[in-house]
């Protein structure tokens, strides 16, 4: 049996100075997500008291609950129709500037710059733009539209554009997911390019037959990661309707996000908020493992078979 062979000085102090470096990305891992998740799933089982700090043991109870909360099914039901609105919405909108930006000969460092730096403004300042800009009555969406002869809809009282209005601000952060295309865009051999037109390719089949396959990996990670935001919206529905405390925003604004917040620290039910959250993640888990599988099946990688 092969002996291992003590680690040299200079190897000691190479791994220590690696450890060193990473230190602070463990601490932060084991301090806020570790110990912090762990917490959460024991304070689902109990009835936490805040005043005292004092769980007691509730059981299924906070669970049980969930199930019997309609509130909890209208919160789940409108938080899927925006996944289902806004992550396609988003992919479509930046897949076609990051074309566009793409084909940009000279100023492409700079329009990229300039499309990105939305995506850095905080989401007090969008939802204080948008509340303007998505006003029924005096808002810029609906004076443009008037000047086209559309009738503009009531974005913020009407439940059937509550979430189309929500869809609308994420757009203004859609330089995240158009950068990440552009850099897969920027990666396509150009030689495929080349050999498709001169087989006669035009330049719908081009994107549909090169391009598509070749960002195919970046698409599947921003479909996953795009779901799991959309999944988790609280901040632009918060904003929007719930700033004022909520008491007239409609059932369609009620969202999972905002529901578990109302539980943790509007009524202090904290037992029933860690319940919700760990529900969530389940949600969150399973929806990404169905991805997951249908992704393997349908994205191409450039060095697989």
């Amino acid at each position: 049996m092969a002996t291992r062979r003590p680690m040299s000085p200079a190897r000691r102090r190479e791994a220590l100075a690696g450890l060193a470096f990473i230190s602070p990305w463990i601490i932060g891992l084991l301090v806020f997500t570790v110990i912090s998740m762990s917490w959460s799933l024991k304070l689902s089982f109990q009835h936490y008291d805040l005043a005292s700090g004092v769980g007691t043991p509730a059981g299924m109870d906070n669970y049980r609950l969930l199930f019997e909360d309609p509130k909890v099914g209208v919160a789940l039901r409108n938080t899927f129709v925006y996944a289902l609105l806004a992550v396609p919405v988003d992919l479509a909108l930046a897949l076609g500037l990051a074309l566009l930006l793409a084909g940009v000969r000279r100023g492409k460092g700079l329009l990229r710059t300039i499309w990105y730096l939305p995506k850095m403004t905080p989401s007090v300042a969008t939802a204080a733009v948008f509340l303007l800009l998505l006003n029924g009555s005096h808002g810029a969406i609906n004076r443009g539209l008037g000047l086209l002869g559309i009738q503009g809809p009531q974005w913020l009282s009407d439940p059937a554009w509550v979430k189309p209005s929500i869809v609308v601000m994420g757009l203004w952060g859609v330089g995240g997911s158009m950068v990440i295309l552009l850099a897969a865009l920027q990666g396509v051999p150009r030689e495929l390019y080349e050999a498709a037109m001169v087989d006669g390719a035009s330049g719908w089949h081009r994107f549909l037959h090169v391009t598509l396959p070749m960002i195919s990996p970046t698409l599947f990670f921003l479909v996953i990661t795009n779901t799991i935001a959309a999944l988790q919206v609280f901040d632009q529905a918060f904003l929007l309707f719930y700033r004022d405390g909520g008491s007239s925003a409609p059932d369609a604004a009620l969202f999972y996000g905002v529901y578990l917040y109302q539980q943790a620290f509007q009524q202090f039910d904290f037992g029933r908020a860690a319940a919700m959250a760990w529900l969530l993640f389940v949600i969150i888990m399973a929806i990404t493992a169905l991805q997951m599988k249908v992704g393997n099946r349908t994205v191409h990688y450039g060095g697989g078979a």
